[in-house]
């Protein structure tokens, strides 16, 4: 059974991210690909590590958290991991949760003022 290895660029295209995206991931040591010569080789673990980094900038998290967060499978194991990652998540769902009440009523001051404009733009066409 072949052992799935992408390159550098079939990574880029794979999660579709920028080189300069990749080439920092690896500079603070999210990633770390195989090197051969020049050429960069991204192995299972690199993969799943890259879908992991990106869903968690998805759900805001920073990438020094998510790097702390990685090294804890490799040094206490996965239970140690999934706690450590039900502590994050809990504070991100509070933060996402602030962030959402916050939008809500901004969106609500703007439509307030958007139809008190609508009113006095129509006032005055009429006068």
């Amino acid at each position: 059974m072949t052992e799935t290895r992408l390159s550098f660029k079939e990574m880029c295209a794979r999660f579709d991210v920028t080189p300069r995206t990749l080439r920092y991931y690896e500079y603070i040591e999210l990633l770390t690909p195989e090197k051969e010569g020049r050429n960069r080789f991204y192995g299972p673990r690199e993969i799943a590590r890259m879908t992991l980094i990106l869903r968690g900038r998805r759900f805001g998290f920073a990438l020094e958290e998510l790097r702390q967060w990685l090294l804890i499978y490799e040094k206490q194991g996965t239970k140690a991991q999934l706690e450590t990652f039900v502590g994050m998540a809990n504070r991100q769902l509070g933060a996402l949760t602030k962030q959402r009440e916050e939008l809500a009523v901004t969106i609500e001051d703007l439509r307030q003022l958007r139809d008190e404009a609508a009113r006095l733009a129509e006032s005055e066409s009429k006068a």
